[in-house]
């Protein structure tokens, strides 16, 4: 009965956090299975696109960016994002201000904050994304005044 009742609440506990089990197994993706978009000057890789038990709009992906372009200009959006520089370097812009980019940076973009990145080293500037919006957590409305 002691083992029983701590199951029990932990049971109730994951139940009362909207999460069940019926969620997604866990797995692995290849690279040669990531859907590609090209343009010009770069490459994206997106991996995961689905909701998970805690997150909804997902967007998992990693890129290659070849020296003095983007992806985008710098944009914002509803959903949190962090982006990890793997390799290479280049120039952040976050809230209209830039800053240098080196391997091993994590930037976290918080909803509705312009930011980008662009290569402005002279090899490839490779990173890693992840974009969500937490289950449960209202969607930021956009300010008054953002793009």
């Amino acid at each position: 009965m002691r083992l029983f009742l701590p199951l029990y609440g932990s049971a109730l506990l994951l139940m009362s956090a909207g999460l069940s089990a019926a969620q997604p197994d866990s797995q692995i993706m290849p690279q040669a299975e990531a859907f590609i978009e090209k343009g010009e000057g770069w490459v994206f890789r997106r991996y995961f696109n689905h909701d998970t038990p805690s997150t909804r709009q997902v967007i998992t992906g990693s890129a290659t960016i070849m020296p003095g372009a983007e992806i985008h200009p710098p944009h914002e959006h509803a959903e949190e994002e962090y982006l990890m520089v793997t390799k290479g370097t280049g120039t952040w812009t976050v809230n209209g201000k830039d800053m240098a980019a080196d391997t091993g940076d994590l930037l976290y973009a918080a909803p509705w904050e312009p930011h980008g990145i662009r290569n402005t080293g002279d090899t490839p500037l490779e990173f890693v994304v992840f974009k969500y919006h937490g289950k449960g957590v209202p969607v930021p409305e956009k300010p008054a005044g953002s793009k």
